[in-house]
């Protein structure tokens, strides 16, 4: 696994960049080709936050974790991510097209701040075009509340987007 590291306003310890790589070397066995892992090291408010997404087959898994020590924090997002991996490798494989795993999906994030009252996190990415179901899979394994996708069956551009009752909306443009 290619594994990129970044720090926050911090240093990381070559130990703990080394605990990183050892973790993360467990997950391949989940993947059939190279997988890319990000990893996040920053301290908010006093604790510890980690942030581990890895990018594998055109697929992202992703999670956030906040704790005491950043071993901890490790520990718990490998742990999730695994979890994660685990539960949804089965239903991608039986829901999806069969080329899910082929597409890349390449996500580029870059923050911009506008010389404005507004400051504007701008996250640019190629999505391809996808199925609601799958499109709710994918916002679920970023761990996101909302998603932008292009729907398959009319190629327009849709969000789906987590209620707070615990279901999904889709949005859909107005075909006027």
């Amino acid at each position: 696994m290619k594994v990129t590291i970044n720090a926050r306003q911090m240093t990381v310890r070559d130990s703990l960049k080394e605990l990183v790589f050892d973790k993360l070397a467990k997950l391949d066995k989940y993947f059939q080709r190279e997988a890319d892992a990000t990893v996040t090291f920053s301290r908010k408010r006093n604790k510890e936050n980690l942030e581990v997404t890895i990018s594998a087959a055109g697929t992202l898994f992703r999670c956030e974790v906040e704790d005491e020590t950043f071993q901890n924090a490790l520990d718990r997002s490998i742990d999730r991510i695994e979890r994660q991996i685990r539960k949804n490798k089965t239903r991608l494989e039986k829901r999806l097209r069969d080329d899910a795993f082929d597409t890349p999906y390449d996500f580029d994030a870059s923050f911009e701040e506008e010389p404005k009252e507004f400051r504007i996190r701008r996250k640019s990415f190629a999505y391809k075009p996808m199925s609601v179901d799958e499109a709710i899979l994918q916002m679920n394994l970023l761990d996101h509340e909302f998603f932008v996708f292009m729907d398959d069956q009319t190629e327009s551009v849709c969000v789906v987007y987590k209620r707070k009752d615990g279901d999904y909306g889709l949005i859909t443009p107005n075909e006027e």
